[in-house]
């Protein structure tokens, strides 16, 4: 199973950026996730840019998203609203087949926004049926240095959330499109060989930039 993680911030040293790479390097067996975090290199959508027109990065930014299964996104509020990188990635959706009927979910990274997740949450319930609002993950980590960032996340009761919210979302994508998910049938028994591979963040340390 293969999720595309969005961030949409650009600033290196992001949180929002920072919980979706923990949440790769936290992910289960048999999920994949890659953490996208490059939306100011999109350009400001045209429908006269559509179909023939529409620019390579364009297209290689909707390949990625048709290539995977589902999508987690995670975002700051501007201005009590969605960024204008975010918004103008979900514009060159809107009218592409990739997204239609894609599992897409919520995570936020701070304890304030929700002027941003009401917008988001009325523009991805248009942009895809299968828009889980249900499932939701909040961990607050404004204010916090890069390593504060990481170490908080760490922290045992932060990362059982994380685990817990991906495995849902896991089962609701395997529900959804029958995408292959081998330990699910397991974590119920033994959840915690679910994420053997997981189990140090010593394995795969979060890289200031956050994306790959």
């Amino acid at each position: 199973m293969k999720i595309l993680a969005i961030s949409g911030s650009s600033r290196e040293a992001s949180t929002n950026t920072a919980l979706l790479q923990t949440m790769k390097n936290l992910a289960p067996l048999g999920v994949d996730i890659s953490v996208f975090c490059h939306l100011h290199t999109l350009p400001v959508f045209s429908p006269d840019d559509e179909g023939e027109n529409t620019p390579l990065v364009v297209r290689e930014f909707l390949e990625l998203v048709s290539a995977n299964d589902g999508i987690v996104i995670s975002s700051p509020e501007y201005i009590r609203a969605i960024p204008g990188g975010l918004k103008n990635a979900i514009d060159w959706m809107v009218s592409r087949f990739e997204v239609i009927g894609k599992p897409i979910v919520l995570v936020h990274a701070s304890h304030r926004g929700d002027d941003l997740l009401a917008s988001l949450r009325m523009v991805l319930s248009t942009l895809s049926s299968n828009f889980l609002e249900h499932l939701f993950l909040r961990i607050p980590l404004i204010g916090k240095s890069p390593e504060e960032v990481v170490n908080f996340l760490y922290l045992p009761e932060n990362e059982a959330q994380i685990r817990s919210f991906l495995l849902k979302f896991a089962a609701a994508v395997h529900q959804s499109s029958g995408a292959s998910f081998s330990p699910l049938t397991q974590s119920l028994r033994n959840p915690n060989k679910v994420f053997m591979r997981h189990a140090s963040r010593q394995d795969e340390p979060l890289k200031k930039s956050g994306c790959n």
